[in-house]
């Protein structure tokens, strides 16, 4: 079992910047990945981005690329979220998740999420 605990949410301007960050209860080991999604209100569960646990590949969603950068720090089995330029159709509850064997873009292959934090962009 891994458990995630997801922290650094909370309300900021338009154009503003936010970190959030995940850390997994137990050490991710060979071809896993952590990821980030969101939810906003009556929407689906979308991928945010992703970061392979061994070499450190990234991959972003179309929406968020060249705004958000996704890091882990495998000493502390964390991975991080910074948020720059962000704007109101970012404002959705972000979940951390983690998948044993690779990555995906799909919410129901991941194996273990964490509880989500809320992030409100305001205009």
């Amino acid at each position: 079992q891994v458990q995630l605990v997801e922290s650094g949410g909370g309300l900021v301007q338009a154009g503003g910047s936010l970190r959030l960050s995940c850390a997994a209860s137990t050490r991710i080991f060979g071809n896993g990945a952590m990821a980030w999604f969101r939810q906003a209100p009556g929407k689906e569960r979308e991928f945010v981005a992703a970061v392979m646990w061994s070499g450190g590949s990234v991959i972003y969603a179309d929406s968020v690329k060249g705004r958000f950068t996704i890091s882990r720090d495998n000493a502390k089995n964390t991975v991080y979220l910074q948020m720059n330029s962000l704007k109101p159709e970012d404002t959705a509850v972000y979940y951390c998740a983690v998948r044993l064997r690779g990555w995906a873009r799909a919410a129901d292959e991941y194996d273990y999420w964490g509880q989500g934090t809320q992030v409100t962009v305001s205009s």
